[in-house]
């Protein structure tokens, strides 16, 4: 319990190499066995991180440097999850920053900068990617400086300590003209500039609650930080929820970190980061405190940014619901979406009048649409609504939220991405190009012109595109944005698509779905080439004759139908539309209540 400790975060833009870093320090740390086979990204433990190639929960590991314990907390790198990075800072005392030597500080890098240095922390600056052929790494520590005084950073703060490296090489120094083949250098660096944690060991026992999980043998694990006294497994100890009510309890089971292991401890004491088992219906925030009521006092509430964006979800009552399910009623949906906010803390779930539909409030489309997929993924099956901004009132003027958007395109594609911002009401900051054909542009655009935008993004570019944005604030509503200019085509009756059917109605646009594929009256199937809504038939098929006709021996051939992945459909979806979503399949749908054009 008396050996040294060092709480650190690491923090980035999304794919700059934080999650690659943390295996290569645990890979030479001495963790793992000799010849231990070690996937790589071991902290992105979670099916869709891995999908996706993105860190979506903040997990946090330690490792052993000589005789000091370092605590790594691997945070999210993508805006949407920014939650996640505000909820660990509070355990730490120093961050690591990374940033790619060739891109430069992003708007991520400007969201986590600005979080940590509210905290009080002082970043050590890490310069990842110099062996890279296209890396300016001296160009890129000008950069972040220049954004250390943008943000407003003290002396202190300014003076950062750097270093240049790459974690995927699994080496760092300070002058990349000597250069080095470990990361020792970087261990060293957090030893020397990340301070040691603050607390006493004597004072009476406060830990707060930043993490959840749960063990079918355990229960609920509370993993936090330990901000003053000592834990024992066996103690009896009091629980402070948010609202200040009280409940007594034991910790039944205490656990340390070592490397991706949790090992079962005795004790554990101040600036620790330990997981406690024994105690039911705690939430992140909550405090851990001493059994003694009159010593027990809770710690600050953990703030995070509130919600920019909401969704209506509500019980499937397509004419195929429960067919695909196993989860399908409100009740079933209600306790699922209130179980989520005891660990998504930037989520909010508000009831509606109807005990049918629920209003779910996140941070942006990628943190609904993955609240989304994980539900599908465990047998739920309901539908949502088009994604709606949330507006404010301030100073008696309707305010919007505003988003920083850097694009990072092939130069041939910039027109395009320019004037489709500009549909958006986005307005141009900056512009540089490189001398590898590529441009990079910054936009500040309102977030309801952002819902859909990425899709577009990636057909205009050809999937060669980079695209980052961050909540930037909230700023005077300036009228209506340009809607789809396309309408759908309708299924008009229920049955199955046929080849005979799409091949006919080929020439009134594009379609959603495949020969075979099951639709129902209602049943959204394509895009229209035109601006009004219209109704086909999809299920006709061949009339059997005796005729023959000159091509009765031509193969019929299909253009491709458009794959509606569920980012892509939340993004499409209009107003009177809704996104069917089961554990089998996602449909697109049109309120009953719409009657469009019939053919």
């Amino acid at each position: 319990m008396g050996r040294p400790i060092r709480n650190i975060a690491i923090i980035a833009h999304v794919d700059h190499g934080k999650t690659t870093l943390v295996d290569a320090l645990l890979a030479q740390s001495g963790i793992f066995r000799q010849g231990e086979a070690v996937p790589s990204c071991v902290m992105d433990s979670n099916a869709l991180e891995r999908e996706r190639g993105i860190t979506i929960l903040a997990k946090n590991t330690a490792v052993d440097y000589g005789q000091t314990r370092i605590n790594i907390v691997d945070t999210p790198g993508h805006a949407d999850f920014g939650g996640e990075v505000e909820r660990v800072l509070g355990m730490v005392d120093g961050c690591l920053l990374v940033v790619d030597a060739n891109e430069g500080p992003m708007p991520q890098t400007r969201f986590v900068l600005k979080k940590a240095l509210e905290k009080g922390l002082r970043p050590i600056v890490f310069i990842n990617k110099v062996d890279r052929p296209q890396a300016m790494p001296d160009a890129a520590v000008d950069k972040v400086l220049d954004l250390f005084l943008e943000l407003g950073a003290d002396d202190d703060q300014c003076d950062f300590p750097y270093l240049f490296g790459s974690g995927l090489g699994g080496f760092a120094t300070a002058d990349l003209a000597k250069g080095n083949d470990t990361l020792q250098p970087l261990f060293e660096a957090i030893l020397r500039h990340t301070p040691p944690p603050v607390g006493d060991s004597d004072k009476p026992l406060q830990l707060q609650v930043t993490t959840l999980d749960y063990s079918d043998f355990l229960g609920t694990i509370a993993i936090g930080r330990i901000h003053n006294g000592t834990i024992t497994t066996g103690q009896q100890a009091t629980l402070i929820r948010g609202d200040g009510a009280m409940k007594r309890g034991r910790v039944s089971k205490l656990l340390g970190f070592q490397g991706l292991r949790r090992l079962e401890i005795q004790a554990a004491a101040a600036g620790d980061i330990v997981a406690v088992a024994g105690f039911s219906g705690v939430n992140i925030g909550d405090t851990i405190a001493c059994g003694d009521s009159l010593n027990s006092k809770a710690l600050p509430l953990i703030k995070v940014d509130e919600p920019t964006l909401q969704m209506t979800f509500m019980v499937n009552d397509s004419p195929f619901a429960g067919q695909e399910g196993k989860f399908v009623t409100s009740r079933q949906l209600r306790d699922r979406l209130h179980k989520e906010l005891l660990t998504n803390v930037a989520l909010r779930v508000q009831d509606t009048t109807s005990p049918d539909r629920f209003t779910v409030c996140g941070r942006g489309e990628l943190h609904l649409g993955i609240l989304i997929e994980t539900m599908r993924r465990e047998g739920y099956e309901f539908q949502v609504s088009q994604p709606q901004v949330i507006f404010r009132t301030m100073d008696g003027d309707i305010c919007e939220p505003y988003e920083t958007v850097v694009l990072d395109v092939p130069e041939r594609t910039v027109g395009g991405c320019i004037e489709r911002l500009g549909t958006c009401r986005g307005e141009m900051q900056n512009m540089a190009t490189s001398g590898d054909g590529r441009c990079q542009m910054e936009f500040i655009v309102p977030a309801r012109g952002l819902v859909g935008f990425r899709s577009d993004f990636i057909r205009m570019t050809r999937g060669e595109g980079l695209m980052s944005h961050s909540f930037l604030d909230y700023r005077k509503m300036e009228g209506e944005l340009q809607a789809r200019h396309t309408g759908v085509l309708i299924a008009f009756e229920t049955g199955v698509a046929t080849v005979y059917a799409l091949k006919n109605a080929e020439d009134r646009g594009q379609f959603f779905i495949h020969p075979g594929t099951r639709v129902y009256k209602g049943m959204i199937v394509g895009q229209h080439t035109r601006p009004q809504d219209l109704e086909i038939n999809v299920c006709k098929t061949k009339q059997l004759t005796n005729m023959r006709s000159a091509g009765a021996e031509e193969l019929d051939t299909l253009q491709t139908p458009v794959e509606m992945s569920l980012e892509r459909s939340l993004g499409y979806i209009g107003p009177g539309e809704l996104l069917e979503v089961t554990p089998e399949s996602m449909r697109l749908r049109k309120l009953p209540s719409r009657k469009p054009a019939k053919r």
